[in-house]
C-alpha cells in the first residue's frame, strides 16, 4: 500500500513538474502565438537568480518566489521591446530569433559562470511513508503548479487587466480602436509570461541544479506540454500535463526514465496526429 501511495505523488509531481515548465510558455504562446525557443533559457537564468542570491546572502524563499520572476520578467520585457515586437505573425521568424537568443544566453552565462553545476540544497528534508522517504519538497512544487494555474484563472477570468488581454488577444484591431495600448498589452503579456517561467526556474533549482545548458534539457517537455494541450492556457496546460504526466511517470516506474520520455513523447504523437490543434482545439473549446 505505500508503494502506491508513494507512486502516485510520483505522478502528482510529475504532473507538477510538467506545468511549471510549461506555464510561462503556455501563456506567450498560447495568447500571442510567438514560439519562444529561448523558454529553457529563460528558466536557466531563473534558477541562477537563485544560487546567485542565495550565495549573496539572500533568504532562500526570498530568492525563488521575488527575485527570480521579478528579473527575468524584467529581462523578458526587455526581449519583448528590442526583438519580440518586430516580430508578431511571423512564426518563423520569432523561432528563429529567440532560438539565437537562446544561444547568446548559454554563451553569455558560460562566461560568467563556467560550464559547471551550481546548487543550493534542497529545503525541508523528508518524510516517511511506511519504509519510503519522500522529499517534502514535492509538496511544494506541487502545491505552487496549482497557485500558478489559478492565479492565471483569476486574473483572466475575473479582472480588467485579463479582459484586456484576452480582447488584445482575439481582436487587436478592435482594441485599439476601443483605446486600449495593444503593445503595452503584447509587453506585460511577454513580461508576465517570463516572470512565471523565472519563477518555475528558480523552483527547480534545489532540486536538479544550474547549468548554463539546463535549458536543453526542460524546452522538449515545455513545447510538447503546451503545444498537446492547444490554444487554451489553462485547460490546455492542465489536461495536457495531466495526461503527458501520469503516463510518462508510470512507464517510469515499471521500464526506467528512458521508456518514460519515449511513453511521452509517443503519447504526444499520437495526440498530435488525432488532434492537430491540440486537446483544448478539440475537447475543450472556448475555455481558457
Amino acid at each position: 500500500m505505500d508503494y502506491f501511495i508513494v507512486v502516485a505523488l510520483e505522478m502528482v509531481r510529475a504532473v507538477a513538474w510538467l506545468v511549471l515548465l510549461s506555464a510561462g510558455l503556455a501563456i506567450i504562446f498560447g495568447m500571442m502565438r510567438v514560439i519562444n525557443f529561448a523558454h529553457g533559457e529563460f528558466l536557466m537564468l531563473g534558477g541562477y537568480t537563485v544560487v546567485t542570491s542565495t550565495h549573496a546572502g539572500v533568504n532562500e524563499a526570498v530568492a525563488i518566489l521575488i527575485l527570480a520572476p521579478l528579473s527575468v520578467g524584467l529581462f523578458g520585457i526587455i526581449v519583448e521591446r528590442l526583438v519580440i515586437r518586430r516580430l508578431y505573425g511571423r512564426i518563423l521568424d520569432s523561432l528563429l530569433a529567440t532560438w539565437g537568443l537562446s544561444m547568446l544566453m548559454i554563451g553569455g552565462v558560460t562566461l560568467i559562470f563556467g560550464n559547471t553545476v551550481e546548487g543550493i540544497a534542497s529545503p525541508f528534508g523528508g518524510m516517511a511513508i511506511g519504509a519510503y522517504q519522500v522529499p517534502i519538497y514535492n509538496f511544494v512544487l506541487i502545491g505552487f503548479a496549482a497557485l500558478v494555474l489559478f492565479g492565471v484563472w483569476v486574473v483572466l477570468k475575473f479582472t480588467r487587466a485579463g479582459l484586456i488581454a484576452r480582447a488584445t488577444m482575439q481582436n487587436p484591431a478592435m482594441a485599439e480602436a476601443l483605446g486600449v495600448r495593444t503593445s503595452w498589452v503584447y509587453m506585460a503579456t511577454f513580461g508576465i509570461g517570463s516572470g512565471v517561467t523565472g519563477l518555475a526556474g528558480g523552483l527547480i533549482a534545489p532540486v536538479t541544479g544550474v547549468v548554463p545548458t539546463m535549458g536543453v534539457n526542460f524546452v522538449g517537455q515545455a513545447f510538447i506540454t503546451v503545444i498537446t494541450g492547444g490554444a487554451a492556457v489553462i485547460t490546455g496546460t492542465l489536461s495536457s500535463a495531466t495526461l503527458l504526466g501520469t503516463i510518462s511517470q508510470a512507464t517510469t516506474f515499471l521500464a526506467g526514465p528512458v521508456y518514460g520520455d519515449a511513453a511521452l513523447l509517443l503519447v504526444a504523437l499520437v495526440l498530435l496526429r488525432l488532434l492537430p490543434q491540440g486537446i483544448t482545439g478539440r475537447i475543450f473549446k472556448r475555455s481558457l
